[in-house]
């Protein structure tokens, strides 16, 4: 079988508290985007796993697919499968791509041996994976809160409108993402605001990284402005960074105004 685990933007992320646990709390529209990876998954005499495309490092077994296939080995005898994972979404990118080949490998292994699990099963152990891996079992617009792993609804539908993105090839860890951050409540109902039209965003709906990942990274700073000189209603960077993405009302072409990095754009 073959599926496409589609990344997400961030519309908006504060974050609010550091937690006992080391984690920190956080509250944000998570909404998902086009841009995705290719995940194959069939069953096998062993278990195997290979990729291609975007060199993805660290040891295999610490693919986000595998210990996605082991959580639910370890509750149902599930055979072996054989992993083929195209990548294509760029790594520590803020967009949640590790973390949708991993959900999507759990709905994957639900369907194709008839477990029967619920969303809310699938939710919780997509949990046990990583943060935001959870949205990617719905694959909505949610607003999520907690970790980032908690959800209700929120009232925003972007149908119809036009996304562009950009990384510049820049990965931001999270440990360097959340140094020197101090959380506080944020200062505004972020679910009110996001009912307001996309123009009155600019100045309401903020990302907290960007404050201090833009004096380090100047250009993500550059790539923001130029999203708003070329007409974008709004524009920001997603989740720890490091990529930037402006929405606009019709259709743009901007890849040769970026041609250096990998640039995705499309109709949301």
């Amino acid at each position: 079988m073959v599926y496409f685990p589609n990344a997400k933007i961030n519309i908006g992320l504060f974050i609010t508290e550091k937690r006992a646990d080391g984690f920190h709390n956080i509250e944000s529209c998570f909404y998902p985007i086009g841009w995705s990876d290719v995940l194959e998954i069939l069953p096998s005499d062993k278990l195997s796993f290979k990729s291609t495309g975007i060199d993805i490092p660290g040891e295999p077994s610490g693919n986000l697919c595998l210990k996605a296939y082991e959580l639910l080995k370890k509750d149902f005898d599930i055979p072996p499968v054989s992993v083929h994972l195209h990548k294509v979404v760029p790594i520590g990118a803020g967009m949640g791509g590790g973390s949708s080949d991993g959900a999507f490998t759990i709905k994957t292994l639900n369907y194709l041996f008839e477990l029967g699990l619920s969303l809310e099963v699938m939710e919780n152990y997509a949990r046990k994976l990583g943060s935001d891996c959870a949205f990617f079992i719905q694959n909505r617009p949610q607003f999520c809160f907690g970790k980032g792993d908690e959800f209700s609804e929120i009232d925003v539908n972007l149908t119809g409108e036009y996304i562009v993105l950009i990384n510049p090839n820049i990965h931001i860890s999270t440990i360097e993402a959340y140094s020197g951050i101090k959380p506080k409540a944020s200062a505004s109902d972020l679910k009110e605001t996001l009912k307001l039209p996309i123009q009155e965003w600019k100045n309401l709906v903020h990302n907290d990284f960007e404050q201090n990942l833009f004096p380090r990274f100047p250009i993500l700073g550059t790539i923001k402005e130029s999203l708003y000189e070329s007409g974008a209603s709004f524009a920001s960077m997603t989740g720890s960074g490091s990529t930037i993405y402006g929405i606009f009302e019709k259709e743009v072409d901007l890849r040769n105004m970026f041609d250096n990095y990998a640039v995705w754009q499309g109709f949301l």
